[in-house]
């Protein structure tokens, strides 16, 4: 299990396995082409996690703004140990 924390305190884990999952890869192939799979992507790589997240960065209005939200994926994809 992979654990850690983005820079606005948002504590997340992700199973191992799910980085090796060859769908988890084909999808991130082909996002960059379709940022529609992006919540796909995410529910496989959080799975109930993605709720949290999204509380995490809601504002005072219930909104979640996708700035904040990629701002969070950046961080956790930018974690060491997803990375690797």
């Amino acid at each position: 299990m992979i654990t850690g924390t983005t820079s606005t305190g948002f504590e997340f884990e992700i199973d191992e396995k799910q980085l090796k999952n060859y769908e988890f890869v084909e999808l991130i192939s082909e996002v960059d082409e379709n940022e529609l799979l992006m919540p796909k992507i995410l529910k496989m790589l959080l799975g109930d996690q993605v709720a949290a997240l999204k509380d995490h960065v809601r504002d005072e209005d219930g909104f979640v703004p996708i700035e904040k939200m990629v701002e969070e994926i950046k961080d956790i994809f930018g974690n060491a140990q997803v990375k690797n």
